[in-house]
């Protein structure tokens, strides 16, 4: 069957395709929206005429997917779609990637009321062993003999027992961009759902992670269930400093900045770019700041705090509830401490990428505080576009703490007034300091950039041992 379809010898999978797909005139294009991931990677794969797999998110996604095959982008990239519609349910892996895996990884579950694993719960598990299979069919199709398969996430965790089956040729690896769980939170899932989870990622040649402490923890859950270690290797992903600096010097990031440092007329400003996502710790980011101004009234007027941010999940009413509560204490921090004229939080929501690029470049001090985070993105891409010797407020949950955390203020994610002094004291570091952390930060950010992040990964791939049927 692999005969009559066009095969590759290296194929990317991921949930999201590596940015949303266009039509312009009688060719396929790329739109990249608010950065992220998927964009990076389609970066890093320049010159190795992939196949990225995904599912279709848009309509005009839907109908190259039923055309049944894939699509060139560009000389060096096509891409091809499932059809989850063959899955007894797309919200059936919804509810199991989104409601359950995201929770379980980063640690973010309020075990008294969730969650519940009642009929609902074991039926969506079947539509997620169902949406990975077919993942794995549509890559055993067109893979050619030995190829080497890259899988992204926690969505396809499955893949790997799956792929050992319908093709034990292929040289496998899934990627984790999460946290990983402990071994006593990984008890909060049904045995069932848990040994069939480490199953599948052990049956891949090997998962990568991007700190070892996310590599220790997945070891730790599979010794702890089967008794072996399986094969994990760590690749921490950095940013395109040369792509960064083209887009920071596009006009349009350009105009926005300026416009920024208009409105600032002079102020300092802490900033932060996110989605409003459990994970990410918004809340307690404007608390910290409500608790700095509260105390020392010599920041009133001088300091704005500006946040970016791109809505998520609105279909989990937790994520619709989180954005009302936000929205709810930037406007009881503006009500308590914003002048006639002037806020002291100046919140904007919406996919506006130039204007977070034009945010995080004139930042004072850059916050990212996650509850946990598998790596983050955002603060090695805040430390590159920055020219104010901006200081890094950075939890120590972070993956991108490994690396970065000598040269930032280090912070507990839980810690409100722990954070409001790191906040005061970035603020009033001197010059020479903020100038040599920022140098530090500058050169760690770009350390990994994607091509080498994607090399490394492929090469683990190749390497990695006869998988386990």
């Amino acid at each position: 069957m692999r005969n009559e379809v066009r095969v590759k010898d290296l194929i990317v999978v991921s949930n999201r395709g590596p940015a949303i797909l266009r039509r312009d005139d009688n060719t396929f294009a790329l739109a990249y929206g608010a950065g992220g991931l998927a964009p990076s990677l389609a970066h890093a794969l320049v010159g190795t005429s992939a196949l990225w797999i995904a599912a279709p998110m848009t309509e005009l996604e839907q109908r190259v997917c039923a055309s049944g095959e894939p699509v060139a982008l560009t000389d060096h990239l096509e891409c091809g779609f499932v059809d989850p519609s063959r899955a007894s349910e797309t919200s059936s892996y919804r509810v199991i990637a989104n409601e359950i895996l995201w929770f379980l990884y980063h640690g973010i579950f309020d075990t008294v009321h969730r969650p519940i694993f009642n009929a609902r719960l074991y039926e969506a598990w079947e539509g997620y062993r169902a949406y990975n299979r077919l993942f794995a069919e549509m890559v055993a199709r067109h893979a050619s003999e030995g190829a080497t398969v890259v899988v992204n996430d926690y969505h396809l965790s499955l893949m790997g027992h799956d792929l050992a089956q319908l093709r034990p040729d292929l040289r496998t690896v899934h990627f984790s961009h999460t946290p990983f769980c402990s071994p006593d939170e990984l008890r909060i899932l049904p045995e069932v759902f848990s040994k069939e989870l480490l199953a599948g990622l052990s049956s891949f040649g090997a998962c990568g992670f991007h700190t070892r402490r996310w590599a220790d923890a997945y070891r730790d859950c599979a010794r702890a269930l089967f008794g072996r270690t399986p094969t994990a290797f760590v690749a921490p992903l950095g940013v395109d400093a040369e792509a960064l600096e083209r887009v920071a010097s596009l006009p349009s990031v350009v105009s926005r900045r300026d416009a920024l440092l208009d409105e600032l007329d002079g102020r300092r400003c802490i900033v932060r770019c996110d989605r409003i996502e459990l994970s990410k710790n918004v809340e307690r980011g404007f608390l910290a700041f409500e608790e700095l101004l509260a105390k020392d009234a010599t920041w009133h007027d001088r300091v704005v705090f500006i946040a970016r941010m791109y809505a998520s999940r609105e279909d989990l009413p937790e994520y619709l509830a989180y954005r009302a509560e936000i929205e709810h204490i930037v406007e009881r921090v503006n009500d308590r401490f914003a002048t006639s004229s002037r806020p002291a939080v100046m919140l904007a929501i919406g996919d506006e990428y130039e204007s977070s690029m034009a945010a995080l470049s004139i930042s004072d001090v850059l916050l990212v505080n996650p509850i946990r985070d598998g790596m983050n993105l955002v603060a090695k891409e805040g430390v590159l576009l920055n020219g104010r010797d901006g200081v890094l407020v950075l939890s120590r949950e972070a993956g991108a703490f490994a690396e970065l955390g000598k040269a930032a203020l280090g912070i507990s994610p839980f810690d409100v007034s722990g954070t409001a002094v790191a906040m005061h004291t970035a603020l009033t570091m001197p010059a020479v300091e903020r100038s040599a952390r920022a140098n530090k930060l500058a050169k760690r950010a770009a350390a990994h950039p994607p091509k080498t992040w994607i090399k490394s990964v492929i090469g683990h791939a190749r390497r990695a041992p006869a998988r386990r049927r």
